[in-house]
């Protein structure tokens, strides 16, 4: 006990002005590069990665696994390689943010107390139509990569301008619009379509409503072209058929819980488990 004292005793007679800039800039970095992933697929990944090392490091200390410890010792260097490729579209979004002004876009996770009625009127309205469209909600994970494929709109949500991005043959109804909370992000927006077997009767904008729910824990509402019906995708599964009254149920209780029955809640997320 003397020892390790007398060790952060020396630690502190050695700690100047420079040691407190080293610590702020090195903050600052992990700071903003947990900023910068907050708004992607990428932030899962990390999470999986940390979670990994503490569970080796753990094992390596309780059961001084000798093998194990040399293994992530040498593996070191590799990491630092990989993970700039594992996360280059991270890094090269910050540098294209860096290099331009205004906001960054970061924010706090999404919410939609005052658009779901929006959301729900749009696809009732195109549903009678018989115009096809695919809404999709962000939830914790970002969807900020899919946004890049489409049209960056950055627009206050209403159910007039929602419908007139899907009027047929207009410029941007193909692909998915994207919202995350209050606002409309993206529309004309590529996602990765479904490949699990057993869907080829689906169409591709209902493919691809079920594939990005797929990679994400984002929520889709996909109305056919063909049949009006209207669709919700959660967790890799969807519901069909649904008219006004179920979807503002199901949306109410995926994205504002705290306002309906805790029963309610429950069954909702059990059926899209």
């Amino acid at each position: 006990m003397t020892g390790f004292v007398d060790h952060i005793q020396e630690a502190l007679r050695q700690f100047e002005f420079a040691s407190a800039l080293d610590i702020v800039i090195i903050g600052a970095i992990i700071f903003l590069a947990l900023l910068l992933m907050r708004g992607t697929t990428g932030v899962q990944l990390l999470r999986g990665i940390v979670i990994l090392l503490v569970v080796a490091l753990g094992l390596v200390r309780i059961l001084d696994l000798k093998v194990l410890g040399w293994v992530m010792r040498e593996s070191f260097p590799a990491i630092l390689i990989v993970i700039p490729i594992i996360f280059q579209p991270e890094i090269r979004r910050f540098l294209e943010r860096v290099g331009r002004t205004g906001r960054f876009g970061w924010g706090l996770r999404p919410s939609y107390d005052s658009v779901l009625d929006v959301v729900i009127e749009a696809a009732q309205n195109l549903s009678r139509d018989r115009h096809g469209g695919l809404l999709v909600l962000e939830r914790e994970t970002g969807l900020e990569e899919y946004c890049d494929t489409g049209v960056r709109l950055d627009a206050t949500p209403s159910a007039e301008l929602l419908e007139g991005l899907f009027y047929p043959n207009s410029a941007l109804h193909d692909g998915a619009v994207i919202l995350r909370g209050n606002r409309v992000v993206a529309a004309s927006c590529t996602l990765p379509l479904s490949g699990r077997l057993g869907r080829s009767h689906l169409g591709t904008r209902h493919r691809a409503a079920l594939g990005i729910t797929e990679h994400t824990d984002a929520v889709s509402i996909v109305i056919s072209e063909e049949t009006g019906d209207i669709s919700v995708a959660a967790s890799g599964r969807m519901i069909s058929r649904l008219d006004g009254a179920r979807l503002g149920a199901i949306l109410k209780g995926l994205f504002a819980a705290a306002e309906v029955s805790q029963v309610n809640g429950r069954g909702l997320r059990r059926l899209f488990r």
